[in-house]
């Protein structure tokens, strides 16, 4: 997936928003997410960075967990009058490829960046799938939250391999129709769980 593309983009935000309210957050933990997601160079980033970022996550959070697209897309565009400007074309003095930015500039806060470039990103996947673009997992005791493309039904679990509430083997609060003795049987099942 290209480095820049609107999906990398949200797959960063809902890694970050796992990292820093999910786990354990410190510098050195939200660095490891950034430059897995393609972040090169001195981040430059300090505890004051990661308490901002951990404040946009809630926000955006807050996106993924929404009942409808409709108020997804009232809580994107607050998030975006409060927090993006004007797009503007940079390669970040020629150390990257052309892409969009909606921050006040190449040196912006972390967390104005984080904000901004994670509401316009899941923004546009709305626009795109007209369903909010991921959600929170429905697991007992998960929470996380996940990306869903897919076009067919939204989901309601991220991957078992990454579920909280699953690791041990546990069962999630599935609906009955899904459960262990479904006409649908095992297969369905297993294709619930799969990431899309």
């Amino acid at each position: 997936m290209e480095v820049h593309s609107t999906k990398a983009m949200a797959a960063r935000a809902v890694d970050l928003c796992v990292a820093l309210l999910h786990e354990r957050p410190s510098v050195e933990s939200v660095s490891r997410v950034l430059r897995d997601h393609g972040e090169i160079g001195d981040l430059d980033l300090g505890e004051a960075d990661v308490t901002a970022m951990r404040a946009a996550a809630a926000r955006l959070r807050e996106v993924l967990g929404a009942a409808t697209a409709g108020e997804a897309a009232d809580l994107l565009n607050r998030l975006l009058a409060g927090s993006a400007r004007a797009p503007r074309l940079t390669s970040h003095g020629g150390t990257t490829s052309w892409h969009v930015h909606v921050d006040s500039g190449d040196d912006a806060p972390w967390g104005e960046w984080f904000l901004a470039s994670s509401a316009m990103a899941l923004a546009v996947l709305l626009a795109d799938h007209q369903r909010i673009p991921g959600g929170l997992c429905a697991a007992r005791g998960c929470g996380r939250p996940y990306l869903d493309f897919g076009d067919g039904s939204p989901r309601r679990y991220q991957s078992r391999p990454q579920c909280s509430g699953l690791q041990d083997g546990g069962e999630a609060d599935r609906p009955a129709e899904l459960g262990r003795n479904s006409r649908f049987g095992a297969r369905a099942n297993r294709r619930h769980w799969v990431v899309s």
